[in-house]
């Protein structure tokens, strides 16, 4: 009797345990039949541009000499070396795992680091099937990926990412029989959602959603391309995911749902502290799964922050429009500086004491008064060609503005021709083969925008030369009467072949790094070419050639005054369409929009400061050919009211 006591009890455990293997098998079932696959953008060397990171087995870091384990006290104070996994489950909130590198300088050194600590070993992630009180019927399918640098604009060590599936199902066998009904992606602080059947959403043998980890920042997107992020949610800055990448399928670990279970299987799950080197603000090492809201509450996470698309860009890299293109580069170049100054913050004071310093000194090593706007034919030094241009325009600012709405229709032109070009011809064959960042194909789509917008310039400057010669003759004007004089006979037509001339010349230089200074060189002394041809009644070539006989013996000034109001009015526009993207819920092409019409009130200016660069210029070149120490519009002063020519005083 008692032996078959004895059995039963034996046959009933025998029961519960395979009733609970069977449990655990479905849950690895589940995670392999649903498991990511990783698209990671290319490397073709070490060090080089590319994503070098994999997901890693976390056991590699533990008991590892390389790695430091650090108090929250101070950057320096050391608790322990090669720290154990068994030892953080204690949790140990505020300390830091610190690895071997300078995550504000890393070189190369992680990289190499990382190639040691993975050598022999499988890119692994970590799948949990999850669920949440007060939502039953629901069930959520994570993998995490832990990346051992995080080489983007908030640079730092250790990277946290994830994607979770969710299930209309109470446990993992009712699951196993379904499909999710909503996949989310982490991006930096928030994450991307899909539904099965979405376009976006790319799957593998049916079952297997592929991901694009960004390169740097590892954001997972669900497509290959460029994503811009304006916010903590979205990443502030933009994430690359373009072609071409690689494929990878890591090893699955399954983490075990009951908190006493995990942390026997993965103790370092109880660690509360940080994955990385102690760093101010976002360069800090980031905390691990279990200090994240989805680790207990993943359906109140997803309903509270999944967002259902991202913002791509379109065309890839080669078709960024103007405020996205000065979004990414200037996001990138301020990350950059933050960084340094971060590093080194009292050099970092010194060296912007000296530019403001340096700044200081030029605007007073020049004369501001008086600026006095008409009588065009007098000299002027930089601060009085400022100064009148700033009231010149102030004063008939409605007839500049019609002039420089010729930037719209031109902007729309290369954005067709673009389009168009990519989508009709050859180039969309290279572009689809090559990848987006082809150098032929974004030198030719450079050129043909390089061209369109000088030839619009060119156009504005010899409008605006003209209207200003007329309200220096006191005669009243319009936009479009300025532009039927411009456009009469063939002036026009050899205004737009001196521009092709100065392009044709100008941008091979630019695009070869070693002869830019040569293309800087000319562009300045062809930078008054429009109102020499405008004023002078030139054919193209003669004014190229007048423009480079008024700019001789001036060049340094002459191309300090026109690049620093180029490159303002260049920039303005871009930034304030990048300051919408960051400071407002804006479209995209809504900033890209703003920053266009910026260039419609900007570029007038460029015309009006290089027209009064172009009489100073002229009055100076005839001085020193007549020998006279009297300026001839200085000397017309007294008589001008009488030939009809209205003046101002000083």
């Amino acid at each position: 009797m008692a032996g078959r006591i004895l059995f039963a009890v034996a046959a009933l455990c025998a029961l519960i345990w395979a009733g609970a293997a069977l449990g655990q098998t479905v849950e690895e079932e589940l995670a392999e039949k649903w498991s990511p696959v990783l698209k990671l953008k290319e490397q073709e060397e070490m060090c080089g541009p590319g994503e070098p990171y994999e997901p890693i087995d976390v056991d590699v870091l533990f008991d590892n000499a390389d790695i430091a384990f650090r108090g929250p006290w101070d950057d320096v104070n050391l608790v322990a070396v090669a720290p154990a996994a068994d030892n953080l489950s204690r949790g140990f909130p505020g300390y830091h795992l610190d690895f071997p590198g300078d995550a504000l300088n890393p070189g190369c050194t992680y990289e190499e680091w990382g190639e040691r600590l993975t050598a022999g070993q499988e890119p692994t992630m970590y799948a949990r099937v999850v669920t949440e009180e007060g939502h039953p019927g629901q069930l959520a399918l994570q993998y995490w990926f832990f990346y051992i640098y995080n080489d983007f604009n908030n640079k730092h060590e250790g990277d946290w990412e994830m994607i979770q599936l969710h299930f209309d199902a109470a446990n993992a066998d009712d699951a196993l029989s379904l499909e999710p009904t909503l996949l989310g992606y982490s991006q930096h602080e928030g994450a991307e959602s899909a539904e099965l059947g979405d376009e976006k959403l790319e799957l593998i043998e049916g079952t297997h959603p592929v991901v694009y980890p960004a390169s740097g920042s590892h954001a997972n997107f669900f497509t290959s391309q460029i994503f811009l992020g304006r916010s903590a949610a979205q990443g502030v800055g933009c994430d690359d995911t373009n072609e071409p990448s690689r494929e990878l399928r890591p090893a699955i670990a399954l983490v075990p749902t009951d908190p006493d279970d995990y942390l026997a299987a993965y103790p370092w799950l109880g660690f509360e502290g940080h994955w990385g080197e102690l760093q101010p603000a976002f360069f800090n090492g980031p905390t691990g799964p279990n200090s994240k809201p989805q680790w207990t509450k993943p359906i109140s996470w997803a309903e509270e922050s999944w967002r259902d698309q991202s913002f791509a860009l379109p065309g890839g890299d080669t078709l960024l429009p103007e405020a996205t293109t000065f979004f990414c580069e200037a996001v990138g170049a301020g990350s950059a500086l933050l960084t340094k100054i971060t590093r080194d913050p009292q050099n970092a004071l010194f060296v912007l004491i000296g530019l403001l310093g340096l700044l200081i000194w030029a605007l007073t090593r020049t004369t501001w008064t008086p600026g006095a706007p008409l009588r065009l034919h007098r000299r002027r030094a930089v601060g009085q060609v400022l100064h009148a241009s700033r009231r010149m325009y102030g004063r008939h600012f409605t007839v500049f503005a019609a002039i420089g709405l010729v930037f719209i229709p031109i902007g729309i032109l290369v954005a067709l021709l673009q389009a168009g070009l990519f989508l009709l011809t050859d180039l969309r064959a290279v572009d689809d083969t090559a990848g987006a960042s082809n150098p032929v194909v974004a030198a030719f789509v450079f050129g043909m925008s390089l061209i369109f917008n000088l030839i619009g310039l060119a156009l504005v400057q010899a409008v605006v030369s003209r209207t200003m010669i007329t309200i220096d003759e006191d005669r009243s004007i319009t936009a479009w009467g300025a532009y039927r004089q411009v456009f009469v006979g063939r002036r026009f037509r050899k205004l737009v072949l001196a521009v092709a001339l100065i392009a044709v010349v100008v941008m091979p230089l630019t695009l070869t790094f070693f002869l830019i200074p040569v293309g800087v060189w000319i562009l300045v002394r062809w930078s008054l070419t429009a109102q020499a041809h405008e004023i002078e009644e030139l054919d193209a070539r003669a004014s190229m050639k007048r423009s480079s006989e008024l700019v001789r013996g001036s060049w340094w000034r002459t191309g300090l005054l026109v690049a620093g109001v180029v490159l303002i009015a260049a920039t303005i526009g871009p930034l304030i369409g990048a300051l919408a993207i960051l400071g407002t819920d804006a479209a995209f092409w809504v900033a890209n929009l703003i920053a266009a019409m910026i260039y419609v009130f900007a570029f007038p200016f460029v015309a009006i400061v290089t027209t009064y660069l172009y009489f100073d210029l002229r009055v100076s070149h005839a001085q020193e050919v007549e020998g006279s120490t009297v300026l001839p519009a200085e000397a017309a002063d007294d008589v001008a009211p009488q030939q009809g020519l209205q003046t101002e005083p000083s």
